[in-house]
């Protein structure tokens, strides 16, 4: 992987003056992708945080060509774009979508999964904060066990979200795409180069990027990339790519920080009973009990 760090890419500014909430970091992500990608992106969203935060009349907050696209149309509009583009004469350009999880794992996994199947050449980027949280907090197919939405509330004899958390990088793998990774805007420098090395490949790329929302989490603002890093660094989330049929493996922690001290510290959580914790803590021992037999590491 190219060695993309934070002082690296440019100082220019290609999204900013947004009306995002304090601590976002679904705003972080697109920030520091455009950044890496430059002026020549060319850059699609559909309804959720990013759009309504980005394009505010008589405002638009991002510097390159960008288009709002219908809620479950990220990729396919992607794929418009980029046909229209090169059918014009283009070359130096990239067609980047920025979708959240509802937009990604859920309404718009139908045409994410056409776009990989026609092996498009785009950048599709899910930043990940776990809920649908332009419209209320509620549950996606991306969020966690046990989380407190307006939709799996938090009550005496069900403790939040009851079903686990979808797995889009692997899900994404399984189309034999040309490019996946995982990432969190917790580890900026690993996402940047994932964005940077999404660049230079030729097909379809996906990047899934985890982007606290303080908000929902129940989170203070200026603690974002904080919790960003602790989720991977507890193993609940962890940082990957597949290229040419083989998962790699980025960064392995030592030992583990506590899981419970990491969902502690989120008001959607604060609810979880020692037997929920002990349901994640398993899980998390059983997914890396997988990714020890079937990840290469570097």
């Amino acid at each position: 992987m190219a060695n993309k760090t934070a002082d690296s890419i440019s100082r220019d500014e290609f999204f900013y003056g947004h009306k995002a909430c304090a601590g976002c970091g679904g705003s972080l992500a697109v920030r520091a992708a455009l950044k890496v990608l430059g002026p020549r992106a060319v850059s699609v969203l559909p309804a959720g945080c990013m759009s309504a935060v980005g394009f505010n009349f008589p405002q638009l907050c991002f510097s390159n060509n960008s288009i709002i696209s219908t809620f479950a149309g990220t990729a396919s509009m992607l794929t418009g774009v980029e046909a229209g583009l090169r059918a014009k004469g283009y070359k130096d350009f990239t067609a980047v979508g920025f979708a959240g999880d509802g937009g990604t794992a859920d309404i718009g996994i139908q045409a994410l999964s056409g776009a990989i199947d026609r092996n498009d050449n785009i950048i599709y980027i899910c930043y990940d904060n776990e809920a649908y949280m332009n419209t209320g907090i509620q549950k996606s197919g991306l969020t966690p066990f046990g989380a407190k939405t307006t939709t799996t509330p938090a009550g005496k004899n069900i403790h939040g979200n009851i079903r686990p958390k979808k797995n889009m990088f692997e899900i994404a793998a399984a189309h034999g795409i040309p490019y996946a990774a995982t990432a969190s805007v917790g580890y900026i420098n690993d996402f940047i180069a994932k964005v940077q090395k999404a660049s230079q490949i030729q097909g379809t790329k996906y990047i899934h990027v985890i982007a606290p929302c303080p908000t929902g989490w129940g989170v203070p603002v200026d603690e974002t990339v904080n919790i960003a890093r602790e989720v991977v660094d507890s193993g609940l989330w962890y940082l990957a790519e597949y290229e040419n049929g083989e998962f790699t493996l980025n960064h392995k922690p030592k030992q583990f920080t506590s899981v419970e001290e990491y969902l502690r510290k989120q008001g959607r959580f604060r609810h979880l009973s020692d037997e929920d914790i002990k349901i994640i803590t398993d899980s998390r021992d059983k997914k890396w009990e997988y990714i020890e037999k079937n990840f290469n590491y570097k």
